[in-house]
């Protein structure tokens, strides 16, 4: 078991450039969601219970998500990353899926070790993500389907914490709903429009990183017949419309800061953070039709996302603080 186990990683580890830090920040940022989700109750071993197969089913879950793109998005691939292994050769699409139905095993075991709730937002998600990757997102012509739907899988992040607190850490709420095989779940107005904000948010910053990565891939986009805002409406809009998703994410921070139990130390930081992030996109509409556009481009996809990580970052930081003060 040992074997395998080590061949595995030590392929995950080689398979894409994904820096250390990115990869601790998703163990942070699966973790901050259902520590938002509990709220101002005294974290407790109730959510502990919660927190640990939860970050474990999403770390599996995309993973899986992500070689399932590999898997599906070969042909765009070969055009605008043929360094990575299936346009390289360095595995086959077969072993690849094999793969991927492991940690997609792996996702679904840890979901229900939560509860029956988070294994039902965990086949919604994967469904979704495998009808869309291998079917709508070449086969509706929806002007910029790709981005407009491709970003609402990180949704799942949002959606799977909150279902996660409010199904299997026993906290009194007003709102109660319980069906067979599922159980109770136990929420409030306030929480849903939390989680609602929370997906705003998510869905604002993932978009915003997304476009220029369409706009980079934008010739094998094209020829596969994905329609991405680049390919639908021309760089020029894409790049806008970027822009403005970048300038929403702003404001929805401050939303959710508001209205969650976030402290005034996430939003410093989170303000710090917009701020600094702001050249990237400011560059990226300056460069529109001239030389340096792929590679603003490409600065504004690569640190978007990591303005994504960050934020959750903070919000892990925030409420740790928060705890560890009132101990």
């Amino acid at each position: 078991m040992i074997g395998p186990l080590r061949r595995l990683i030590d392929f995950v580890s080689g398979w894409r450039s994904l820096p250390p830090y990115e990869l601790v920040s998703y163990v942070l940022m699966f973790a901050s969601v259902p520590m938002l989700a509990y709220g101002k109750h005294r974290f407790d071993g109730s959510l502990l219970r919660v927190l640990v197969p939860t970050v474990l089913s999403l770390y599996a879950g995309f993973f899986a998500a992500l070689i399932v793109n590999d898997v599906t998005d070969a042909d765009i691939d070969s055009v605008a990353h043929p360094d990575r292994p299936i346009p390289a050769g360095r595995i086959s699409k077969r072993t690849f899926v094999i793969v991927a139905a492991i940690f997609a095993l792996l996702c679904f075991g840890f979901a229900a070790a939560v509860s029956a709730w988070c294994v039902l937002v965990t086949m919604g998600t994967f469904a979704f993500a495998l009808v869309h990757n291998k079917y709508l997102k070449r086969g509706l012509r929806i002007p910029g389907y790709s981005e407009l739907f491709g970003s609402t899988q990180w949704l799942a992040v949002g959606v799977f914490g909150y279902v996660a607190v409010w199904s299997g850490a026993p906290v009194e709420r007003s709102l109660e709903v319980s069906l067979p095989l599922l159980g109770a779940l136990s929420t409030s107005r306030d929480e849903l429009l939390n989680m609602l904000l929370l997906a705003a948010f998510i869905y604002s910053i993932d978009t915003w990183h997304d476009i220029p990565e369409g706009i980079l891939d934008i010739e094998g986009d094209r020829k596969a017949g994905v329609t991405t805002f680049a390919v639908s409406f021309g760089e020029k809009t894409a790049t806008r419309l970027s822009f403005a998703m970048f300038l929403l994410s702003g404001p929805v921070g401050v939303a959710l800061f508001l209205r969650t139990s976030l402290s005034p130390l996430f939003l410093v930081g989170f303000l710090a953070l917009y701020l600094s992030m702001a050249r990237y996109p400011w560059r990226m509409m300056r460069s529109i039709g001239g030389p340096e556009m792929r590679a603003a481009c490409s600065d504004a996809g690569r640190k978007g996302f990591d303005y994504f990580l960050f934020c959750f970052d903070l919000i892990f930081l925030d409420l740790l603080v928060q705890h560890l003060l009132k101990r």
